[in-house]
């Protein structure tokens, strides 16, 4: 199996926020967000697996901040961890004031793909390499987050979760 960088993943989409994309506020109405965050992390999957990819998993999204009506939105994503036939994809959001010169992170998250063949049925992804601190730092986190997704989604047993289990014995040491 051949093996890829989260660099080779990298997708960055920009939107402008329009009047249509805003609630009665003028703030960027979050369902839209998070269907602009499910294309570009679905574009960076699929750069990864060099297949057709479905969404099976989407993180905890927090609102830091709210996005304006008339600010560009920048989504940049990129995949985190490469498991058998699943991808996590991670995102940072960025709001811009282009008159005031402005740029703002206003929320990350994790997505995770599955890539599929032409009967739609699930198919090997490449390993990812990490190269830098911060990605390997955050494709160690992978596991943790993972065993958590599938024990949300109950597919996995509280009591399977090693990696989790290895965590939180490490805090009650230290506590």
């Amino acid at each position: 199996m051949i093996k890829k960088f989260a660099k080779d993943s990298y997708t960055e989409m920009n939107e402008l926020v329009l009047p249509n994309d805003t609630n009665t506020f003028g703030n960027l109405m979050g369902g839209r967000l998070l269907y602009w965050m499910d294309i570009c992390s679905a574009m960076a999957a699929q750069k990864h697996s060099n297949s057709p990819v479905v969404t099976v998993s989407v993180d905890n999204v927090s609102f830091t901040r709210s996005i304006k009506l008339g600010e560009v939105v920048t989504i940049q994503a990129k995949v985190s961890r490469a498991f058998s036939t699943s991808m996590e994809v991670r995102m940072e959001i960025f709001a811009h004031n282009l008159p005031e010169g402005t740029r703002v992170k206003t929320n990350e998250a994790y997505y995770t793909f599955v890539a599929i063949d032409e009967q739609t049925r699930p198919r090997k992804v490449a390993e990812l390499v990490p190269e830098t601190e911060e990605e390997k730092q955050i494709f160690d986190g992978a596991l943790r987050r993972r065993e958590l997704r599938l024990i949300l989604g109950g597919k996995m047993k509280p009591e399977q979760a090693t990696t989790l289990k290895d965590l939180v014995n490490l805090f009650s040491e230290k506590g």
